[in-house]
């Protein structure tokens, strides 16, 4: 990736990682016939053709939005009092490269968490295809790279047409590797921090003997704010903490028109970035009402709703900079959201992808986000049924200096590129 991405931004996408993503149970490895032996030591790509098609399906979205909001309840009700920041397309790409590769149990197992049911698998793979280069272009001002590898053991073998699919629908680097050496963890790692600007230095600390096939997916966003926060007008004001006590946070400041929504129980704006394709949401809590009641009422129906009644109106922001690092090791989530036959050695059906016998092992995410005067990102909500008054509302004021939770967004497409929850900026 070239240098000049994280000239201004502030937020590096997030990495998802299959670690030992797929585990041979047994050493004796016996290649089927049609399998793609893979002898060489050498780290070769496999070179395949990317999927050129553009239609994303209403219910390919919605099914996106769904899993979305699924996948940060049960993340966030595990540590509600920490700050949590994840990218669900990058979660999802990986766990739809290896539903390519399941079969019956595992399948409808993998279909039940992503809320793919009903969407055939070929319908998932062009939505994902189409996704990824709709979320690459369309705004001159605004860098997203999506990018996806699978590191395949090079003893191992691989079902040619799971082997096809990847590569034309995901555009995957496809390479073998001998996970018997050491050197294949800074390899893998290497390209993690090449596909995300060096944000993320690492996702791969140890691996398992029985490793067969390591997938990665990296997704990095980089803007600029559609209108910078002035330097000078940033301070060091008090930030309410979760339990009431306070510290001292960098708040910057502007005033404008915005993207603007207010109900009683939250006030929530809209910055721009770029051009307006992309949006950063922030979402208080009124002062009385804890952010945990926010959550119970963040569903996907109620976020589609509320995303109708965001209007331009003239006020002042007031947004903490701050850093965040994020990891996380999601196993115990997706077995909660339905996946728990994928890592059991004794059930998992991975037949569609290896002939031997495979199980999930371990499921990593990372994400890195920095918001400051300079960017994070935006977009600007179309108003929509304004009701004409006499007497215009007076400007309003948004003062972020408790706990929030935050979404990047893209407009066109209605994806959540990141979602979090932020009770402790950095």
């Amino acid at each position: 990736m070239e240098k000049h991405w994280f000239e201004r931004l502030s937020l590096m996408g997030s990495v998802l990682l299959c670690i030992a993503g797929l585990v041979l149970v047994s050493c004796n490895r016996q290649l089927s016939d049609g399998a793609i032996p893979s002898p060489s030591s050498q780290v070769a790509p496999v070179k395949v053709a990317a999927n050129n098609s553009t239609e994303i399906s209403p219910q390919s979205l919605a099914a996106n939005s769904r899993f979305a909001f699924k996948l940060f309840e049960q993340i966030q009700k595990q540590k509600p009092d920490e700050n949590l920041f994840i990218s669900s397309p990058s979660i999802a790409a990986a766990l739809s490269i290896v539903y390519n590769g399941s079969k019956e149990e595992t399948r409808a197992a993998i279909a039940e968490t992503l809320q793919v049911q009903g969407i055939s698998i070929e319908e998932v793979n062009q939505a994902n295809a189409a996704l990824k280069a709709s979320l690459e272009k369309g705004d001159t001002k605004v860098e997203v790279a999506i990018a996806n590898s699978l590191w395949l053991n090079q003893n191992s073998s691989f079902q040619p047409d799971f082997i096809h699919k990847i590569g034309e629908y995901y555009g995957a680097k496809l390479s073998k590797i001998d996970f018997s050496d050491r050197g294949a963890i800074s390899t893998i790692n290497n390209w993690v921090r090449q596909n995300t600007n060096s944000k993320i230095q690492q996702i791969v600390k140890d691996l398992d003997p029985q490793t067969i096939l390591i997938i990665v997916n990296a997704i990095y966003f980089k803007g600029s704010w559609s209108q910078e926060f002035d330097k000078s007008a940033t301070q060091d004001r008090p930030f309410i903490l979760l339990d009431g006590t306070q510290k001292q946070q960098p708040l910057m400041s502007q005033s404008g028109d915005y993207p603007y929504y207010e109900q009683e129980q939250f006030q929530a704006i809209s910055l721009p970035y770029g051009e307006g394709r992309w949006s950063f949401y922030v979402f208080l809590p009124k002062k009385g009402t804890s952010l945990e009641s926010f959550y119970e009422n963040l569903t996907v129906e109620n976020w589609d709703n509320w995303m109708k009644e965001f209007r331009s109106l003239p006020g002042s922001i007031v947004l903490p900079r701050f850093k965040l690092e994020y990891d996380l090791t999601l196993n115990d989530t997706l077995k909660a959201l339905g996946m728990e036959v994928a890592f059991d050695p004794n059930r998992a059906d991975f037949s569609g992808m290896t002939s031997e016998r495979t199980f999930v092992n371990e499921v990593k995410h990372k994400t890195f986000l920095e918001v400051n005067e300079e960017g994070t990102e935006a977009a600007a909500a179309t108003s929509v049924g304004i009701v004409a008054t006499s007497v215009p509302p007076p400007p309003f004021q948004m003062k972020v200096d408790r706990p929030f939770f935050c979404a990047i967004r893209d407009n066109k497409t209605g994806t959540i590129l990141f979602m979090g929850s932020i009770v402790d900026p950095q």
